[in-house]
């Protein structure tokens, strides 16, 4: 497969275009090709996107944006195993998450398209104030214009449709930048938003790296707004190119888990189990810090490292795999040295630590401190500490000890504690009995600190997609 950038409906190869392979994480084999962009692409996606709004998209009535997105999820629903297989082989995703990856994406846009028919406004209650007789305010909600989209690797479906939905259901234009690694699901959503009845040029697809592509896109002027998922340094770097642009950045963590000794903890172990090493733990919101009262800790920990064992380690297309590869060498050799330098700090390795080629064991680290690496920074791999804690205020001062705050789990059947830690948690989001992976697309999702700014989740990813403005009436 030799695919080229996606600009006003017409895929672009060949020329002098630098051409780059796309290999699969597990095994090294080339599953495809790409050509990536140059700038005078880059310039006319814009451009095209630009057009197309003030041409044709902004004028779109709202039931004909939303049955369009309704026939894109119906066709991707029917292509659930086609693109459950390009994930395997352009990300490493193991095949049941690859589909369950899918399922969810199928989700992102019937809630798009729901979204797009309840786009109204609201009344404001001028004679609220003196003066405000014999007025009317309302206000109503415009579409931005060019949306930038730059997406990462490890959920190269769903991540992208948490942009591209809700900026169509809005009625913007897209230029969407994917991950290099993982090209080859973009341009095939592509195609599908087009068959959908999308319009030509509506979505422009450019190939590249960020280092080359990010700083031209994020800085034109005709882009109105950037959606960036990624990493903080390079979130932080966009933020300073933006200026005043509107902006949503999805960046890192490292989830706290809180544990007590009241919760169910057969239940915690399972879900604890998935959240730390679905998909290799690349994913912002992996279960990363595991924090058990004392008084049940050993008992948890035995459980925990018999359960992760259990696992299985293989080829990413097979049913039977939970443990598949992390997106590079580079990336696991990484993983596998964070691990090696919290060994000689005096963490102990309960399972795991292990790396072959691609692919790192599930890791289970206990005797940890807050300074290591694998506890403070992102770890971004399938590696999970497990710490002990006496008291409630000391489990809650050091899940807050963080530069990040995207996601919170807490495990208690105790109400009141349950209440008290939703609000004292310094996170954008906080689950009850329940762990910190655990997200559902319709809900507001975002962070503070260093885990960034604005919210996605289809409905919130729309208001800021949109420009509110005033309009008053005066009766005469």
């Amino acid at each position: 497969m030799h695919v080229g950038s996606i600009i006003d409906g017409q895929e672009l190869k060949g020329g002098n275009r630098t051409t780059q392979e796309v290999r699969n994480p597990y095994n090294g084999e080339v599953v495809g090709k790409i050509d990536y962009v140059t700038d005078g692409d880059l310039d006319r996606a814009i451009a095209t996107a630009e057009r197309v709004f003030h041409e044709t998209m902004r004028h779109i009535p709202a039931y004909q944006r939303s049955a369009i997105l309704r026939k894109a999820a119906d066709l991707l629903e029917a292509r659930t195993e086609e693109f459950a297989r390009t994930l395997v082989v352009e990300a490493g995703k193991p095949i049941r998450d690859a589909r369950g990856e899918v399922s969810r994406a199928v989700q992102v846009i019937r809630f798009a398209s729901d979204e797009a028919k309840t786009l109204g406004g609201e009344l404001v209650p001028m004679d609220a104030a003196v003066g405000g007789e014999n007025r009317i305010g309302m206000v109503r909600h415009y579409p931005v214009g060019v949306v930038a989209a730059i997406t990462p690797f490890n959920f190269p479906l769903n991540l992208v449709l948490h942009k591209l939905a809700p900026a169509f259901a809005a009625g913007n234009t897209v230029v969407l930048k994917p991950a290099d690694k993982t090209p080859l699901s973009s341009i095939a959503l592509a195609r599908l938003f087009e068959e959908a009845g999308l319009p030509k040029g509506a979505l422009n697809v450019v190939l590249g790296r960020g280092s080359k592509i990010g700083e031209p896109l994020v800085t034109d002027p005709r882009v109105a707004k950037v959606s960036f998922t990624g990493s903080v340094p390079i979130g932080l770097q966009i933020r300073k190119w933006a200026g005043l642009k509107k902006m949503t950045l999805e960046l890192g963590s490292n989830s706290p888990n809180l544990i007590f000794d009241d919760a169910d903890l057969d239940t915690a172990i399972a879900g604890l189990v998935r959240g730390a090493f679905a998909f290799s733990g690349q994913a912002c919101i992996s279960v990363q810090r595991i924090y058990v009262q004392s008084s049940v800790y050993n008992d948890f920990l035995i459980k925990y490292v018999k359960q992760v064992k259990q696992l299985h380690i293989g080829d990413p297309m097979l049913e039977t795999t939970d443990i598949g590869p992390m997106i590079s060498e580079d990336e696991a050799k990484r993983a596998e040295t964070w691990v090696k330098e919290a060994e000689l700090e005096g963490a102990a390795v309960m399972t795991g630590g292990r790396r072959n080629g691609t692919v790192m064991e599930p890791t289970v680290l206990a005797n940890v401190k807050s300074n290591m690496k694998v506890v403070c920074q992102e770890v971004f791999a399938p590696i999970v500490s497990v710490i002990p804690f006496d008291t409630e205020e000391e489990a809650v001062r050091m899940a807050n000890d963080s530069d990040f705050g995207l996601q919170a789990g807490v495990f208690t059947n105790n109400i009141n504690r349950a209440l008290r830690l939703a609000d004292q948690l310094v996170t954008g989001g906080v689950w009850i009995n329940e762990i910190s992976t655990y997200r559902q697309d319709n809900h507001p999702y975002g962070g503070v600190k260093l885990s960034g700014i604005g919210k996605e989740g289809v409905k919130y990813a729309i208001q800021d997609m949109m420009e509110s403005k005033f309009i008053g009436i005066k009766i005469l």
